[in-house]
């Protein structure tokens, strides 16, 4: 039976890889045995794809890329931990994904629709969502989350166990130790908070009075004298945010967040 994906003659792929339909292997790639591969990816030259790999459908991954290779981590002693990849995500110029740990859950997760710039490196044990954008050279530490449609500026490197909620937007060059809550936007090396992702909320179908409403919400707890989880945890200074959807959700993730919220931005 014929194959139902294209190689290049000079890419390498193994027999026992599971490839597609639609698919394309460029030159100098190597495709490892325990890869599986869905349907209409492509893979431009010198494209490395190894370990327990699961890669959905219809993404592409530029040169020199090297996907599903072992965590640069001590501990790591060669187990079988995974990598799985969503859908229609770009990998651009020399991105990097190392495969989980037993430290966690055995697996490194990238979700779907997403743009990865050149340089970038997603570290073991991370959770990544969908719709993200990273510019060039954001650098991922083992353990962090990222939530669904966030935007983080190039240059920035983000340490262990650091969480993004959902919306949130990193200026470049950041330096990321702490947790950055649903929908706020923060910059600096070390990262502070800066504000509320307004445009984001917009795009997200919010509508003007709720937008306002969670900017009234980040600044009352901003000028505030207790902490953001203090703030968020007392029930008469919330009581007047119970109705917005949006102002829960951070409250959430703040009442959550195990190393700690970003500090505020000084005026």
């Amino acid at each position: 039976m014929s194959k139902n994906y294209t190689a290049h003659p000079m890419a390498f792929v193994h027999p026992e890889a599971k490839i597609g339909n639609n698919v394309q292997i460029g030159p100098f790639c190597v495709i490892g045995p325990n890869v599986t591969i869905g349907d209409d990816c492509i893979f431009h030259s010198n494209v490395v794809v190894d370990g327990h790999t699961t890669i959905g459908k219809g993404n592409k991954f530029f040169q020199f890329g090297s996907i599903g290779a072992p965590p640069q981590d001590n501990s790591y002693k060669g187990e079988p931990t995974e990598t799985i990849i969503g859908d229609n995500n770009t990998f651009r110029e020399y991105v990097s994904i190392h495969r989980g740990t037993l430290k966690q859950d055995k697996k490194t997760v990238i979700g779907s629709n997403s743009l990865f710039m050149a340089y970038c490196h997603i570290a073991h044990d991370c959770t990544l969502g969908n719709n993200l954008t990273f510019a060039n050279s954001v650098n991922l530490a083992g353990h962090v989350n990222i939530g669904d449609r966030v935007i983080i500026g190039g240059n920035t490197g983000i340490s262990q166990f650091v969480t993004l909620g959902r919306g949130a937007y990193i200026g470049g060059g950041a330096g990321i130790d702490r947790d950055v809550p649903n929908f706020c936007t923060a910059m600096g090396n070390r990262v502070k908070l800066k504000g509320i992702n307004i445009i984001g909320l917009k795009r997200q179908g919010n509508s003007k009075e709720i937008v306002s409403e969670v900017v009234d919400f980040y600044r009352t707890m901003e000028a505030s004298a207790l902490s953001p989880r203090a703030f968020v945890s007392h029930p008469e200074l919330m009581d007047e945010f119970k109705n917005n959807a949006i102002v829960q959700e951070i409250a959430a993730f703040i009442k959550k967040s195990e190393i700690g919220i970003a500090p505020f931005m000084a005026d």
